[in-house]
Formats: C-alpha cells, structure tokens, sequence
C-alpha cells in the first residue's frame, strides 16, 4: 500500500476507535475498537503489511523509549511512595494469575497449556517470549508456541472493555467527591493542609539543574535531551545483565532526570512530539493482531477463551482481597489488576479516555486524572515490565 494511504487509513481507524470511545463514554475504549477493527480488517483484506508501509514500526520501536521516558517526567519520586498500595495490589494480581490459572487451569486445559498461559496473560510480549522463547520451543512445542502468541494478540480484548467499565464507574465516584469538595481529604498525603503544603513545596524546590530558558525549550533540544536520557537507562539496564528490564530503567531515569531538573515537566508535551508518537507506539501494538488468522483462532478458541478467563478471575479475586485491605475501592483495584492484560500505553490512554468522558470541565477532568492515572501507570509498569517477567521465568521451569 502506498505510504500516504497507508498512514491515513490508520489514522482513520485510530479515530474511529476515539469516536466510539467518545460516544459510548470510555465504556469501548480506543484500543478495544481499534483492535476488532483492525482483526476483522486484516481477515477481509486490509494489507497486513499497512503498519511497515505507513513506516511507523521502525519509528515507533524506536519512540517506546523516548516516550516511557517522558512517562517518568510524568512521576516523582514523592509520587511513587504515594502509589505503595497499587505495588502491593499489582504484585498480588500477578501472582493471583499464576497460582490460579496453574491450579484451576491445568486440570481444565491440560500442564502445558496452564503453565504456558499464566505469564502472557500476566504481562504481555516479554513473557511471552521467555515462555515461547525459551521453553516451548526449546522442547518442540509448536502448538504451545501458536497458544502464547495469540493470548499476547487477543488479551487486550478482555482487558480493555473490563478496565473501561470498572474506571467509568471510578470516575464518576471521583467526580461526585470533587463536586462535594472532599476529593482532597482522599490523598494519600493526609488532609488538604498537607497536599497544599506538598504543592507548594513542590514549587519552591530547587532543582540541581536550572530549568532552561522559555526560547531554548524547543522541539529538537527537548527531544534531544530526551533521547539523551533514554540512553542512559539502557546503558544502565545493560550493566545489570538484563536483571532490570531496560524500559523500567527508562522510566526510572526519567524521574531522576525531571527531579533533578534535566528534563522537563511533561516533555514530550511541551515539544509538541507526543501525539505523532502515540500513532507509531499504537502500531507497535496492533501489528501483532496480523498473526491472529481464523483459523489459528478457531483452532485454539477454547483454551485461549478458558485461560483468560481463569486469569480475569485470579486478578479479580485477588487485587478485591488486597483493595479491600488497602482501603482502595473494588472497581480501582480490580483495573489495577487488569493491566497485566494490556499494561502500557494502555493504561495511559484508558486513563485518559475515561476521564475526558466523565469530567465535565478542564479542571473536573485534571482531578480525575490526577486520582486515576499515578495508580494505572505504576500498575501498568509493575505487572507487565517487572512481575510478568518474574513469573514468566520461574513458569517456563514447569514446561
């Protein structure tokens, strides 16, 4: 397909994924519409080639690291500390998922399948490698391999529709508690004395590295200090052999950086580059429904519809367990739980799609996201870069 056609009809199918999104109020989010779109698309025709033709993979792969870099300017470290509770909640949903589907799943599907669908379901392409990668094929089980790669294709179809409903539902909580003014007196900082009190220190901290001038807050200078410190956290992750997920590192040297004052607040946002971005880390995503054909979903339907709901039911029942514990609401815990199904930018883009469609003014909006989108950010991180993959490991030793 030519490249300007190409890039259009993806743009056209991404906004009708916002258009349902906006008219069903987040309950069918972007992803989710995008996704069916594009599945039925690529069955009845559409080039499966339109991602490499619009040249947004090459790009994309390479804007992963930029953008979950900008994603820890997003965050600071009095951030992190605050969202505790959603690393307990995210840890618990991962290893709800494992015990459970292994349990329940192997007299249901059968060892190999159980063992090959708790890590994919509990995070996505880089456990699924580790499993498919390391283990089923390493023992010549190409049925299992086909199994793991449609389950990291299709999860986001229960996961994005479960995570839009249960926030849809949070946000209108939140929305009732801003307009009743005691939206404040639920942070985890304490009362509105103390937020008030953290954002003004926030305000007045000094940063180690002088924030730059308004005129040299360009496009290229922010992108290239970006991309600066994207380096770094892949030298970093490089130093410890792969123990820490190079992403994660990302992540984690975007908030040194923003704390610091090397990188700005929201940088991609402030050098204009974040929604062209957006388009190639969402071709990122769908290019994987190109393997799904009709055939490889007919022929493995039931075990795929089987694990996947065995895995919802371990993330429910464990993130409810620990919400109810950390005094979180069972709709906040369990969407904290089922971004193992899609994790990031998913759980950006969802977060936002909600409460865009519930906040009724800019500033109802901002204080929707303010509650939402720390929580699904780090659950996000936590399920699918870091805890996945630990499960991941220990599970392909059971193959």
């Amino acid at each position: 397909m030519d490249g300007l056609l190409a890039m259009t009809v993806v743009c056209l199918i991404f906004g009708f994924g916002d258009f349902v999104s906006a008219k069903t109020k987040a309950i069918f989010s972007m992803m989710f519409v995008s996704s069916v779109v594009l599945l039925v698309g690529f069955w009845v025709g559409l080039p499966k080639t339109i991602f490499e033709d619009a040249a947004l993979i090459k790009i994309g792969a390479i804007l992963v690291a930029f953008l979950i870099t900008h994603m820890g300017t997003l965050m600071s470290f009095n951030d992190l500390k605050k969202q505790w509770k959603t690393v307990i909640i995210a840890l618990g949903a991962v290893a709800g998922v494992g015990v459970f589907v292994f349990l329940v799943g192997t007299p249901v599907l059968g060892r190999e399948y159980a063992v090959a669908a708790a890590p994919p379901i509990s995070g996505g392409v880089v456990a699924a490698i580790i499993v498919v990668g390391e283990a089923a094929k390493a023992k010549g089980l190409e049925t299992i391999v086909v199994f793991a790669t449609l389950l990291v294709v299709v999860q986001g179809f229960f996961g994005y529709p479960v995570a839009s409903i249960l926030l849809n539902k949070e946000a209108k909580r939140l929305k009732t508690l801003y307009r009743s003014g005691g939206l404040t007196s639920q942070l985890d900082a304490g009362d509105e004395l103390a937020a008030t009190s953290a954002a003004k220190e926030q305000k007045t901290k000094k940063k180690l590295i002088p924030e730059l001038p308004k005129e040299l807050q360009t496009t290229f200078i922010l992108m290239a200090k970006l991309g600066f410190i994207a380096i770094i956290g892949f030298k970093l992750a490089a130093l410890t052999n792969g123990v820490i997920n190079k992403y994660v590192m990302c992540l984690l040297v975007g908030i040194v950086a923003r704390e610091i004052g090397f990188l700005e607040e929201n940088i991609m946002n402030k050098a204009n580059a974040f929604g062209l971005a957006m388009v190639a880390l969402m071709a990122i995503v769908f290019v994987n429904l190109v393997q799904a054909t009709p055939e490889m979903v007919l022929s493995l339907l039931w075990p795929l519809v089987a694990s996947l709901t065995l895995g919802l039911i371990g993330i429910t029942i464990a993130a409810f367990i620990l919400g109810k514990i950390l005094g979180y609401t069972k709709e906040m815990a369990i969407s904290i739980g089922v971004s193992a199904l899609f994790g990031f930018p998913g759980t950006f883009i969802i977060s936002n799609e909600v409460c865009n469609a519930v906040g009724e003014t800019e500033e109802e909006k901002q204080a929707l996201l303010n509650e939402i989108l720390p929580k699904m950010l780090v659950a996000g991180f936590m399920t699918v870069t870091i805890s996945s993959v630990i499960l991941a490991g220990f599970m392909a030793k059971l193959i």
